[in-house]
């Protein structure tokens, strides 16, 4: 048995995934929650026959009830409808609004000092729900996306240079969507900005692909959306929390006054330990740069501004 307990809401493709992650990793033990009846407790039990194999000790377990969850440390939210092709995150907003609402209510209920991370989209307005209707420090709220988008950024610069993607580091600023943000001066192989080592034409078309990164997926796939890669992002968040790494990575953020920026959450360089965002790091930015981050987060206030008209967030 682990010391340690994750519950993560809905499990789907990102939900289960997440969930193995966690497992092989041997951060927590897992509570796999979701509504269908026998789907988590059917996962949780392939996933628990997995371990003799895999050789993980962490308990896995699914439920249907919430009471079940009492006392996690981290909670993950991945319940929501997938993106379908054609459709944009925005669209998705006013249902899985109310679905995040309902699963954040109910499990913060049982786990009030818990570390809520988001990754249900679109991402950065659903941080927001999930902070109003868990009460929480803006703090214990956090959102899966910079992780993600940086990840495939990391990618598609590992593919254009013929490198390993491990010896690349990258940065993704702003909302997780057609705004993102990828900062190429920031961005290395082995040190070296990739500025150095690839012409501008290249690295934006790099930048481009990373913004259509979910796109790209949900176009090949035809009937849902990306998991291992977000999957992959939750297991280091749910690392750096649990084992209070006070790792820096780039997560959506409540920013009051950071980069411009008040009262909303937008993805930016924090350090995330234990208690959640520890910190939040502002770079230097250049004025073209700024001024995509402003916009990037001005269309996070846009899709904000609509959940308070719908009634899902408070005026």
């Amino acid at each position: 048995m682990a010391g340690s307990l994750v519950t993560v809401i809905g499990a789907g493709n990102v939900g289960a995934s997440t969930a193995q992650r966690i497992l092989e990793l041997g951060l927590a033990d897992v509570w796999l929650v979701d509504i269908v009846e026998g789907l988590p407790q059917g996962k949780a039990l392939d996933l628990a026959e997995s371990a003799p194999i895999l050789g993980f000790d962490c308990a896995v377990r699914g439920t249907n009830d919430y009471a079940d969850t009492v006392d996690s440390d981290v909670i993950v939210v991945t319940s929501g409808l997938a993106r379908q092709p054609g459709m944009s995150r925005d669209d998705l907003m006013a249902k899985n609004a109310s679905i995040v609402r309902s699963v954040v209510e109910q499990a913060v209920a049982y786990s009030p000092g818990a570390v809520v991370v988001v990754v249900t989209n679109p991402l950065d307005a659903m941080c927001h729900v999930a902070l109003h209707a868990s009460g929480l420090a803006s703090d214990q709220v956090v959102g899966m996306a910079g992780v993600l988008d940086s990840a495939r950024f990391r990618t598609f610069i590992a593919m254009e240079l013929g490198v390993s993607a491990a010896n690349t580091s990258a940065f993704v600023l702003g909302g997780h969507g057609d705004t993102m943000v990828p900062l190429p001066r920031y961005s290395t192989v082995g040190g070296v900005p990739i500025t150095e080592l690839l012409s501008p034409e290249r690295i934006e078309a790099i930048v481009q692909r990373t913004r259509d990164g979910g796109a790209e997926v949900v176009a090949l796939l035809k009937t849902g959306s990306a998991f291992y890669a977000p999957a992959a992002s939750v297991g280091q968040m749910v690392d750096a929390i649990i084992n209070d790494r006070h790792m820096i990575l780039p997560c959506a953020a409540y920013l009051e006054g950071q980069y411009g920026v008040d009262g909303l959450y937008v993805g930016v360089p924090t350090r995330l330990g234990r208690t959640g965002v520890q910190g939040i790091l502002e770079i230097g930015l250049t004025e073209a740069e700024q001024a995509a981050f402003s916009a990037s987060a001005e269309s996070v206030q846009e899709l904000v501004d609509k959940l308070v008209a719908m009634g899902e967030l408070p005026s």
